[in-house]
């Protein structure tokens, strides 16, 4: 057993000291899986990788850490805090009050560029719609693509985390992504 799945068993059993030995353990961790994530959003965002890390963390419980099976459970519960605070952030950036889509002009640029669309929005949350739905037809298969796309875990660390060989997370890779773009090919009237 790993230190950060005794240090989470610990947590669970209510160990106090246990949270505050966990974050150090894990920041790193969870701030590379959320640069790789920020890397891959749009430009112009506004929520950074440190305050995602941080979002994830109040979101899992803080210092009041609930009680974790192993690290592959605690970081799958991760993925899916950062994957739904990117969805909260993108929907509210789309919100009619938020301007509803339109263009964002900078007014102190000179050249009044126009910054770019917010396709990669339309792409989030088409996926996250479409992942519930692969949720319930294959629930593993669906938390890879939480991991992969969400989190930015390569297929490796993925693979480890939902304790599967790397060949089955290879296949679960390839038939999700065709299943979620037959899924969103289908919303889309493509």
């Amino acid at each position: 057993m790993d230190e950060i799945t005794a240090i989470l068993n610990r947590a669970g059993q209510g160990d106090p000291k246990a949270a505050d030995q966990l974050l150090p353990l894990v920041y790193d961790e969870l701030r590379k899986l959320a640069s790789a994530k920020m890397a891959r959003e749009p430009g112009g965002h506004t929520l950074q990788a440190t305050a995602l890390v941080h979002e994830a963390w109040l979101r899992l419980g803080g210092d009041e850490q609930p009680t974790w099976q192993n690290r592959a459970h605690f970081f799958a519960a991760a993925a899916e805090a950062m994957r739904r605070i990117l969805i909260d952030s993108a929907r509210r950036r789309r919100a009619q009050r938020h301007g509803g889509g339109l263009q964002h002009i900078d007014v102190n640029d000179a050249a009044l560029e126009i910054s770019a669309p917010d396709g990669a929005d339309d792409e989030m949350l088409a996926v996250h719609e479409s992942l519930d739905r692969l949720a319930v037809h294959d629930s593993r298969k669906a938390e890879l693509v939480k991991l992969r796309y969400f989190a930015g875990l390569t297929l490796e660390q993925a693979a480890d985390a939902l304790g599967v060989s790397v060949p089955t997370a290879k296949r679960d890779w390839a038939y999700s992504r065709a299943w979620l773009f037959k899924e969103i090919s289908k919303d889309q009237g493509v």
